[in-house]
């Protein structure tokens, strides 16, 4: 096994951490669960989860000035200074977007999590040491502290890495899922009252059903944010909201009102048919 990937199986099998963790974790799920900064730190406003998006920010800031560092001269340095205080500034808002995200994590996932979030907090610490060290005219010391610095920062993003690439955290749980092309039957129109809703399974994938008065939705049934049961979910206001993190879509369309989740569900036509309640994928546009 790669050396790397043996250092990330140890900390996923590594249960001391849940205390710490779970703690962490609950302050952090009070400190957004208000509607505007639960949607702006998940991405919700942007269709897209933000911490990805921010992270470039202070890792591509703090590379540059490695790299002014180690390969430029005493013309570069003014340069190399700026870039460290860039990265400070942005790696901020990142650590809280990541945070969030990282708060409806769980289990190995959530492990892995809290030593991202500790090498890159470490990796904070250190640039912080570094421009104060630079401020004060110990250009060396502030190289050796940030180059330290950057050294950690990677080890972190390779963690960063393994959550979304091997542990799939935060990826849309209803990409690939499609159903029907066609107009396909799921359900007799008399076992769908008024206000009441149904799982059905269709063409490999589950949709939620919903009636209100004529009209029914439907939507795919997972969350795309960590895949929750939406038909275990609450409905009201014409909106169901997920009961693992609450992550809140319109019946109608699928849009995000609340998150965590930053993509929409998937949702399909429907139409009463010969008794039937008859579902198709909406056409592309």
């Amino acid at each position: 096994m790669n050396p790397l990937n043996s250092v990330v199986a140890a900390i996923e099998r590594f249960d001391r951490l849940d205390g710490v963790a779970a703690s962490l974790a609950k302050t952090v799920g009070r400190a957004v669960q208000a509607r505007p900064v639960r949607n702006i730190l998940s991405g919700t406003v942007i269709g897209h989860p933000l911490h990805p998006l921010l992270t470039d920010l202070p890792i591509g800031a703090w590379s540059m000035a490695a790299l002014l560092d180690t390969l430029g001269g005493q013309a570069s340095e003014p340069a190399a200074d700026i870039l460290v205080a860039v990265g400070i500034a942005t790696a901020v808002p990142t650590a809280a977007a990541g945070l969030n995200d990282w708060s409806d994590t769980q289990g190995k996932p959530r492990r892995t999590g809290l030593v991202h979030a500790a090498a890159n907090s470490t990796a904070l610490c250190l640039y912080t040491s570094s421009a104060v060290a630079r401020a004060r005219g110990h250009r060396g010391l502030g190289k050796t502290l940030g180059l330290a610095g950057f050294g950690v920062l990677m080890f972190g993003g390779f963690l960063g890495g393994h959550l979304t690439y091997a542990d799939a955290v935060n990826v849309n749980k209803t990409a690939g899922r499609n159903g029907p092309s066609k107009w396909t039957p799921v359900l007799g129109d008399s076992e769908l009252s008024d206000g009441e809703h149904r799982k059905v399974d269709v063409a490999g994938v589950t949709v939620l059903l919903h009636r209100s008065g004529a009209r029914v939705h439907a939507l795919d049934s997972v969350c795309s944010h960590m895949g929750g049961p939406l038909e275990e979910g609450r409905i009201a206001n014409g909106c169901v909201t997920c009961p693992w993190h609450g992550s809140t879509f319109r019946l109608a369309d699928g849009s995000v009102v609340r998150g965590p989740a930053s993509h929409p569900q998937p949702v399909y036509e429907t139409r009463i048919n010969n008794g039937h309640i008859e579902l198709r994928r909406q056409p592309r546009t």
